[in-house]
């Protein structure tokens, strides 16, 4: 498997790592990159944020682990010692891998929408997702449900899922999905060594907040921040993220 992943730089002060799941692999572009840098700028105030985003061509088949290897390569370059981490949701599934397999890169850990492994919910959407890439369909409509829990409005939010999809190969994507959808890492929570925020929402549809709650009563050494009345992605977009993210971050300096 290749290790070069793309790294889109921003800000200045001591390297943060963030770890999303883009729907497309390799240099972020258009689209993905106005909405990726509209998140960390407020985290570029404080800290050099890397987006790390996975190599094209996953091999079929790739697991958790796998994906954190490739990721591991990219952060060792950051700094000569461990730096703080941010993983989203899919990402967060790579980051909590990264930090049971690569204990010495990562310095504070901050979980954003994510846990050992997805709810059911987020499951059978994703599983949904996957045939729908494997088949050559535009997959992201799969995930209509995790967005609303209105069922007159999916379709509508299905067909905006579709445009935002485009054209092309989406099988990359749902090997990453395929991955997260086997990912299960209650068992060695134990061995995470960092200090760790999950900041999640209660309304969350893909990582509900029990699943959340049982991660971090499996850490030695997490901190739970609820935002009331949050889903899944209204996370990232309250007013609270980045300033919670950053005090935590900050407490260690």
């Amino acid at each position: 498997m290749t290790s070069q992943v793309t790294d889109l730089v921003v800000g200045d002060g001591p390297p943060l790592a963030i770890l999303l799941f883009l729907p497309r692999a390799g240099a972020i572009t258009g689209l993905s990159r106005w909405s990726v840098l509209r998140l960390v700028r407020p985290l570029a105030e404080h800290f050099t944020v890397h987006v790390l985003n996975r190599p094209p061509g996953l091999p079929v088949g790739s697991t958790m682990a796998d994906i954190a290897a490739v990721h591991a390569h990219g952060i060792g370059g950051l700094s000569s010692g461990p730096v703080h981490v941010l993983g989203v949701s899919t990402g967060g599934a790579v980051a909590l891998q990264l930090a049971v397999d690569h204990p010495h890169l990562v310095d504070r850990l901050v979980l954003a929408s994510t846990a050992h492994t997805l709810g059911a919910l987020g499951r059978d959407a994703q599983r949904r997702y996957v045939d729908r890439a494997l088949a050559g369909h535009r997959p992201s409509p799969a995930l209509a449900p995790l967005v609303t829990g209105t069922p007159v409005l999916r379709p509508l939010v299905a067909a905006g899922l579709w445009l935002a999809d485009g054209p092309g190969d989406h099988t990359d994507a749902a090997t990453v999905l395929r991955a997260e959808d086997t990912f299960d890492i209650a068992g060695r929570l134990d061995q995470v060594a960092s200090p760790v925020l999950l900041i999640h929402g209660d309304q969350d549809r893909v990582y509900p907040p029990g699943r959340v709650r049982e991660t971090a009563d499996r850490i030695p050494d997490a901190t739970v921040t609820t935002y009331a009345g949050g889903g899944h992605e209204q996370v990232l977009t309250d007013r609270r993220f980045a300033p919670d993210v950053t005090a935590f971050l900050l407490d260690g300096s």
